[in-house]
């Protein structure tokens, strides 16, 4: 039992005077209701994920069910049973996620179903490509659930790189992380790069090529094109200078008169 009070004499809390106005009184009982419980849980049956929620009793006068992933509603029905069920197609890689049940209830009673794989990495590049001396930067991300709890990447089944060490930056932000080479070298940095999560669930990676080219190489079409007209020009030039003797020698015949 709870009792509240209330009183405007401004003496009310003095420690010497007496108040002027009794307080008022009144007392109030509480009731706590006990909320029901939800238990949520995925099944993969022929290709397909079920989803369900289940309410234990007792529960309020339920008037329907929602499905939810984020702020988008995937399902919505009128049943008032207080077992809920959603089905997707396709495998649980491609569906990952938090995927609320909301049964239409007074007040609104929601439930959570998690959809867990271990990471999905994929590289936002398969191959990059960078000039000799300039930043190469490869990034790796995962959209799955859960989010990653660390990335490690490596060179070619090397050693671990580690952030900060040599020429090398790591920058992991949640789901994507980042490598950065600093002045690239044909000799040291080309190869194979591989991007490595971790999460609750497990472990996954993808691979990254990177491929360094020498500063000349953009001169190289160029110069292709220049070495073709000189080869052309220089055709010609040789055309021309043995074409003209011939033609002075057929002139000189035309112009002799016979004896």
């Amino acid at each position: 039992m709870y009792e509240c009070r209330a009183s405007n004499d401004p003496d009310r809390n003095h420690l010497s005077k007496s108040p002027k106005v009794k307080w008022i009184r009144s007392q109030a009982n509480i009731f706590v209701i006990e909320r029901p419980d939800i238990k949520g849980h995925v099944t993969e049956v022929s290709g397909k994920l079920v989803l369900a929620c289940n309410m234990t009793a007792p529960h309020p006068a339920i008037g329907g069910h929602e499905w939810l992933r984020g702020d988008k509603v995937l399902q919505t029905d009128a049943d008032s049973s207080a077992f809920t069920t959603y089905t997707i197609e396709g495998k649980k890689e491609e569906h990952s996620g938090v995927y609320e049940c909301v049964y239409k209830t007074s007040p609104v009673i929601k439930g959570q179903v998690n959809i867990s794989v271990p990471p999905q990495v994929m590289a936002y590049k398969k191959s990059e490509h960078g000039n000799e001396g300039d930043t190469g930067v490869l990034t790796c991300k995962n959209p799955s659930f859960p989010p990653v709890n660390s990335w490690t990447w490596y060179k070619n089944g090397q050693e671990p790189i580690i952030n900060g060490s040599g020429r090398y930056i790591i920058k992991s932000s949640g789901n994507k992380t980042e490598l950065r080479i600093l002045k690239l070298s044909i000799e040291e940095d080309t190869g194979d790069y591989h991007c490595n999560a971790t999460n609750s669930d497990g472990f996954g990676g993808a691979m990254v090529n990177l491929r360094v080219r020498s500063r000349l190489a953009a001169l190289w079409p160029f110069l292709g094109i220049v070495a073709e007209v000189l080869i052309l020009v220089t055709i010609i030039f040789i055309y021309e200078k043995r074409r003209k003797p011939d033609e002075v020698l057929d002139d000189d015949d035309g112009g002799s008169a016979p004896l």
